[in-house]
C-alpha cells in the first residue's frame, strides 16, 4: 500500500490541515474543561493534544524537510507507514475531541458552572457585586457595572471605591431610585464584601405618595379638632345663653310676684327679695372674664349668699390643668353647699399640700361633725365620678373638723401641661 511519504503533495496537506484542526479542538476542549473546573477532562483535552501536536509537526517536517533528506528518523519512520493508518489513527482523535466537545458543552447546559451562574445574574434587574477587603473586586454583573459608570464616571474596579460613593444608600440612575445594600463576609477565612443594588422606584413613589396622604390626613385630623373644638364653644355660649333667658325669665316673674305681692307681708317679701338676690348672682357669674376668675367669683358669692366665710391659705397651683381647675372649683362649690346644709358651718378653710405622688386639695369647715357613716349621694357622687374621670381620688376626713379632699396626680398633671393636653371630662 501506498505510504504517507508518497502520498501527492495535496493529499499530504489535506492531512497536515486535519492534524492543524485537532490541535485546535484539543486546546478548545482543554479550556473548556478548566473553566468548568473539570480538571480530569482538562487533562484528557491536554492527552488529545499532544499526538495532534506530533502529527502535525511530523507532516509539517515531511513536506518543509523531505525533498533534502534531513527529516529525523522518527519522521522518516512514520512516514513509510501506509496512509491508512493515518486514516484510522485521526479519525480516532476525531471522535476523541468530538465526544469532548459535546460532553462540554452538555456539561454547560445541564449543570451549574461559574459561567452558568454568571449569565444568569447578568440577566436578573438587580446590580450584584463582590470585591475582596482590599478592594479588588471578584465578580460585577452587567447591572452593576452599568450603575458603577452612571454614578462615578468611571468602570468598576474598585469595591470600596464604589461603596463609599453610594454610602448614603438611596442614589439615582438612569432615571430610577436604587437602593444599596452593602455586607461583610468570612468565607474559607478570608473577608469579603458583597453589594446587592434593588430597584425601589415604585416602592419609592408609593412612599413618596403615603407621605403626602400622611401630611394631609394631619392636616384633616387639626381642623377637625378646632372644628370640635368651636362646637364645643358654641354650645357652651349656647348654653349660657339659655341660662341667661331662663333666669330673665324668672326676673320677669319675680317682678310681676313683686308687683302683685303686699306690702304688709313681711316673709313673702323677704322670700322675693332673696329670689331677686340668687337670680341676680347667677346672671352675673355669668359674665365675660377670665375662666378662673368667674369660678373663683363664682365660690365667694356663694358662700356670701350662704353666709360662710371662705377662707383660702394659698392660691390655686399653676400646675393644675384647665380642666382639673374645673373640678377643683366645682368641688369647692359643693363644699361650700355641704357646710351650710350638713353641718351649719360659719367658715370653710381652703388649703393645698403636694407630695411625690399627689397635689390634694382639702375643704374644712367648722360645723358639726358628723361620727356616723358618711356616704357619697347626690353631688358628692357626681363629683366622685367626674374625679374618676380625670384619675383623681375624692374623699373625706371627720376629725376635729370635716375635711373633703380632693387629690391630683401629680404626673397626670405634668404630663398633660408638658404636651400642652388636658385629661377628658364627660
Amino acid at each position: 500500500m501506498t505510504s504517507m511519504a508518497l502520498l501527492s503533495p495535496l493529499a499530504r496537506a489535506c492531512f497536515t490541515l486535519w492534524a492543524l484542526l485537532l490541535c485546535i479542538a484539543a486546546l478548545i476542549n482543554a479550556w473548556l474543561a478548566l473553566g468548568k473546573k473539570r480538571y480530569p477532562f482538562t487533562a484528557l483535552g491536554v492527552l488529545l493534544l499532544a499526538p495532534s501536536y506530533l502529527s502535525w509537526q511530523i507532516l509539517f517536517d515531511l513536506s518543509l524537510l523531505g525533498k533534502t533528506g534531513a527529516i529525523s528518523p522518527l519522521t522518516q519512520a512514520l512516514c513509510n507507514l501506509a496512509w491508512p493508518w493515518w486514516l484510522v489513527f485521526f479519525t480516532v482523535l476525531s471522535l476523541a475531541d468530538a465526544f469532548l466537545l459535546v460532553y462540554n458543552i452538555h456539561y454547560e447546559r445541564t449543570f451549574i458552572t461559574p459561567a452558568s451562574i454568571k449569565a444568569y445574574l447578568d440577566q436578573i434587574p438587580c446590580g450584584v457585586c463582590c470585591w475582596r477587603g482590599s478592594g479588588r473586586v471578584l465578580f460585577a454583573n452587567d447591572c452593576m457595572n452599568r450603575l458603577c459608570v452612571s454614578l462615578t464616571g468611571e468602570p468598576l474596579l474598585n469595591g470600596n471605591q464604589f461603596r463609599d460613593a453610594v454610602a448614603d444608600g438611596i442614589r439615582t440612575a438612569d432615571g430610577r431610585m436604587w437602593r444599596f445594600s452593602c455586607r461583610e463576609l468570612t468565607i474559607r477565612g478570608e473577608r469579603l464584601f458583597d453589594m446587592i443594588a434593588s430597584d425601589v422606584t415604585t416602592e419609592y413613589a408609593k412612599t413618596q405618595a403615603l407621605e403626602k396622604d400622611r401630611a394631609e390626613l394631619s392636616r384633616i385630623n387639626r381642623e377637625l379638632r378646632e372644628y370640635t373644638l368651636g362646637i364645643d364653644e358654641a354650645v357652651r355660649h349656647q348654653e349660657i345663653l339659655q341660662a341667661k333667658v331662663n333666669i330673665h325669665n324668672e326676673m320677669n316673674r319675680l317682678m310681676l310676684s313683686t308687683t302683685a305681692a303686699e306690702s304688709e307681708d313681711a316673709p313673702a317679701l323677704d322670700k322675693i327679695f332673696s329670689l331677686w338676690e340668687q337670680n341676680a348672682l347667677l346672671l352675673c357669674m355669668e359674665a365675660d372674664g377670665p375662666a378662673d376668675q368667674k369660678a373663683e367669683a363664682r365660690v365667694e358669692e356663694l358662700a356670701k349668699t350662704l353666709k360662710i366665710r371662705l377662707v383660702w391659705r394659698s392660691g390655686v397651683p399653676p400646675e393644675l390643668t384647665e380642666e382639673q381647675r374645673v373640678l377643683f372649683f366645682t368641688a369647692a362649690e359643693e363644699a361650700v353647699t355641704n357646710a351650710v346644709k350638713h353641718a351649719q358651718a360659719s367658715e370653710l378653710s381652703i388649703s393645698f399640700s403636694q407630695d411625690e405622688q399627689n397635689l390634694t386639695c382639702r375643704f374644712a369647715n367648722d360645723g358639726t361633725v358628723r361620727r356616723e357613716s358618711v356616704t357619697f349621694s347626690g353631688g358628692l357622687a357626681n363629683l366622685s365620678r367626674l374625679a374618676e374621670q380625670q384619675g383623681a381620688n375624692l374623699s373625706f376626713e371627720a376629725g376635729d373638723r370635716f375635711t373633703l379632699s380632693l387629690s391630683f396626680p401629680v404626673k397626670t398633671s405634668r404630663t398633660a401641661d408638658a404636651q400642652g393636653q388636658t385629661p377628658a371630662v364627660e
